[in-house]
């Protein structure tokens, strides 16, 4: 069976053929959307055909992804997604809520969400016989392509900004990958990956330009869907969800992925979808509240690297992700981005910036009445506070140092 027709542009709606390897549209430069056969999935499966799969990773739902099976058992490749959801009482109580749920992406092989994205890219690279792939990263994506390519014996060279945090470059070079620093921003590194990848026939990953990116992150939607509204039954109001967004492919992930669910019949609404963006880098909020998809570059500067971008390059659909669903977008600042980190912390959940921000997105969501106490709501942490250690420190008070004796013990626990 063939579940995968050809693309389909978000601009103009003109459609490509699959045997046509692009990946932005021809035509106007529009993002890219994978065209599933729906008719030929819903013929073929029934719910429980995906639900009863034993395999607990996103390779779970292969019937509902345009690649075919990789292969490579008992590899990293094998086991990105299926991440846990935590039920955090004192964080519920807090807020005033009586459902809430963290989604801990950071126990995915490489420690964050994009190893979603770079799962489904590498199995595509391998479909297409290509033996290099490239990405620009300010390391998670980075990371998650050079995890997921050295499973499989494959190259990735990563083009990352020289600021990006030493914890992710760290990553990249353990893995292997050939790391290249560009003393510039994540914009100028994606640029030239982009004129690479042309140059020298590699394979492009890039966030919001390859269209398999959002094929691999709308497994966290599936996931969602079959974790609270399958397991749990929860279906008495619109799920709402609060992610973070930089480049917006994960929101936009994300909001494929319930699209696919509703096309099949298989998910009764759709929930709302919250797009967290730091005041400091809010390119897709800006458009959002201006009521426009055209989205305007900003000078981004934000502790949270991972959504730190000047010109989103899937802002158009992370635009519709919000506006689609009844959601919106909220802007956070750093500190309350660092509050977060230390709030997540009390409760065993340790996140990076990007992933707290959705958390602190919440809260403020709270506050200003846009989430109700019944409101079932779940929040999505995209990576593991290992990425970015000097910015959890920030959040904390420094450990003391005492002399190894009970008086010197006593006298700090009497302070």
């Amino acid at each position: 069976m063939q579940k995968f027709l050809g693309y389909r542009c978000s601009l103009c709606n003109k459609e490509y053929s699959l045997t046509q390897e692009i990946y932005t549209c021809p035509q106007d430069g529009g993002n890219l959307d994978v065209i599933m056969d729906i008719s030929g999935i819903k013929r073929k499966y029934e719910i429980e055909d995906i639900t009863s799969r034993k395999e607990q990773s996103l390779w779970r739902y292969l019937p509902l992804l345009p690649v075919s099976d990789p292969g490579e058992q008992e590899t990293p490749l094998r086991m990105a997604g299926w991440t846990p959801i935590y039920s955090p009482k004192i964080l519920a109580e807090n807020l005033g809520l009586r459902n809430l749920w963290v989604k801990e992406e950071g126990r995915n092989p490489t420690g964050s969400f994009k190893d979603r994205a770079s799962a489904i890219v590498v199995a595509r690279s391998k479909e297409i016989g290509s033996d290099v792939v490239v990405t620009a990263s300010t390391g998670n994506a980075g990371a998650a392509l050079a995890g997921m390519a050295a499973a499989v014996n494959q190259q990735a060279i990563i083009f990352a900004p020289k600021s990006a945090p030493p914890a992710k470059v760290a990553q990249l070079l353990i893995y292997g990958a050939k790391v290249i620093l560009i003393d510039g921003n994540y914009d100028a590194a994606f640029d030239l990956s982009v004129q690479a990848a042309q140059e020298f026939g590699w394979y492009c990953r890039n966030t919001g330009y390859n269209p398999f990116t959002v094929e691999g992150k709308k497994t966290g939607a599936f996931e969602i869907w079959e974790q609270i509204h399958i397991n749990l039954g929860v279906s008495y109001r619109p799920l709402s969800i609060f992610v973070s967004v930089g480049d917006g492919n994960i929101i936009s992930g994300l909001h494929k992925g319930f699209k696919d669910l509703l096309a099949l019949g298989w998910l009764e609404q759709m929930p709302k979808i919250f797009g967290i963006q730091s005041e400091g880098s809010a390119a897709v909020a800006n458009a959002y509240f201006a009521n426009t998809e055209e989205i305007k570059p900003v000078s981004a500067k934000t502790i949270a690297d991972s959504i730190s971008v000047d010109l989103p390059r899937d802002g158009v659909r992370a635009v519709r992700a919000a506006a689609e669903t009844n959601g919106s977008y909220i802007l956070v600042q750093d500190n309350a981005i660092i509050e977060a980190i230390a709030d997540l912390g009390k409760v065993g959940i340790f996140a990076e910036p990007a992933g707290a921000a959705a958390y602190a997105g919440l809260k403020k969501a709270v506050s200003e009445e846009k989430i109700s106490p019944d409101d079932p709501v779940l929040v999505l942490n995209t990576g593991s506070g290992l990425k970015d250690i000097r910015v959890a420190m920030q959040a904390v008070h420094e450990a003391p140092v005492i002399k190894p004796s009970m008086d010197s013990l006593k006298e700090f626990l009497e302070k």
